[in-house]
């Protein structure tokens, strides 16, 4: 009883060494390439207001799907099902939009819609005010959403009352106090402040605001760019 416990025991030692010389003497002898699994690496996580999304790939350079699951990293996503016209421009002009940052005249606007931002076209105008300068929503509408990303930084989306766009406002140095997702706001009413947040120079506090046609589904993200420009200057 004695010797076969003893035995037992030196057999469970020595079969693991038995195991890895086994395994040893394959790869000598030129087993096949040892395939290594690479362990899952969980995405990024960006906030938004009261919730958290898992960012897809940047709005611009591919497709964002459901909102209930993801977001842009930052910006508008360009829609193929929606296109923008002339008569869109005139729409907008029309309505007597606000200009999105206090004390700014139109003539201190300048077209960079289709200036090179990265390797992609900057889509939006850039609007340069002092640090804290209050930003105003160009009409009324609602607060579609609340978004924070590195790129971007500290974004506002309003839409129109009609649904038919969305306005973007980034880089923004902080929230108005009472702005919120959901809610009304009027023509005019500070939602924010100019700032430096994202990807924004430190030194040129400046608004990014863009304007798309929004598509079939009213994505808060999503739709085709118009100049900003246009609306306010005529470019002739």
């Amino acid at each position: 009883m004695n010797r076969t416990y003893r035995r037992s025991a030196h057999v469970e030692a020595i079969a693991p060494w038995a195991a890895l010389s086994v395994i040893l003497l394959m790869w000598w002898a030129g087993a096949k390439t040892v395939t290594w699994i690479r362990p899952h690496v969980a995405a990024p996580i960006l906030k938004t207001q009261g919730t958290l999304r898992v960012p897809t790939a940047h709005a611009i350079d591919g497709a964002i799907q459901d909102p209930a699951v993801t977001a842009p990293k930052s910006g508008l996503t360009l829609s193929a099902d929606v296109s923008v016209t002339g008569v869109d421009i005139a729409n907008l002009r029309t309505r007597g939009l606000m200009i999105p940052v206090k004390d700014v005249p139109p003539s201190a606007l300048v077209s960079s819609f289709n200036d090179a931002r990265g390797g992609r076209k900057h889509e939006a105008i850039d609007i340069l005010a002092p640090r804290g300068t209050d930003v105003l929503a160009v009409e009324n509408g609602t607060i579609a959403k609340l978004f924070t990303s590195a790129a971007g930084g500290l974004t506002i989306y309003q839409f129109d009352r009609s649904e038919e766009f969305v306005y973007y406002y980034a880089h923004l140095d902080s929230y108005a106090a009472d702005v919120r997702e959901g809610e009304e706001v009027r023509r005019g009413a500070v939602i924010g402040y100019v700032g430096t947040t994202g990807n924004a120079p430190k030194n040129t506090p400046h608004l990014h605001f863009a304007i798309a046609k929004l598509d079939a589904d009213h994505r808060w993200w999503g739709g085709a760019p118009l100049d900003p420009f246009l609306v306010w200057r005529d470019p002739s």
